[in-house]
């Protein structure tokens, strides 16, 4: 493998486990207390399960987009969102939690498979390629880590 095509991989990885000045998406959720999983600040549009929930809906698309050919994606915007401000259960929240990391694992695996090309168009897809589904799981995922910590504050739970 070409140095540059491993130095590309390796920076691709460093955004997807939330390296340089993005957070992670451990620190984002540790520790919030279980009754403001729910809860939307004042004017707020999202409760940290809303945003949580969209994060673990539109990785997982991205992802198997990417994968699986047959895949077919949500309705767009509705079925990005889950339908309740509150998470059912603390199962729910956790299962959620563990889902989003596995998913996230499995794109980064991925983009170090060394047998798939970065560059490529995906056969099933309209010009997407793995880069920039990767780079687009980055960024939303860091966009929505930002809106969780400001929700957080917001809701005076975080730091």
């Amino acid at each position: 493998m070409a140095t540059s095509d491993r130095a590309l991989r390796e920076h691709l990885l460093y955004l997807l486990r939330g390296g340089g000045a993005h957070l992670d998406f451990e620190s984002a959720v540790k520790d919030l207390p279980e009754e403001l999983r729910g809860k939307r600040p004042a004017r707020g549009p999202h409760s940290p399960w809303e945003i949580l929930e969209h994060m673990r809906i539109a990785q997982w698309d991205i992802l198997e987009f990417s994968r699986k050919p047959a895949h077919v994606s949500p309705d767009f915007p509705s079925g990005y969102w889950p339908r309740e401000q509150a998470p059912p259960s603390r199962e729910a929240w956790n299962e959620t939690i563990r889902a989003f990391q596995d998913d996230l694992k499995s794109m980064q695996k991925l983009v170090e498979d060394e047998s798939r090309d970065l560059f490529a168009k995906i056969p099933h897809g309209e010009g997407q390629t793995l880069l920039r589904e990767a780079l687009l799981v980055a960024d939303h995922n860091a966009y929505h880590l930002g809106e969780l910590v400001l929700v957080r504050r917001l809701l005076e739970a975080w730091g």
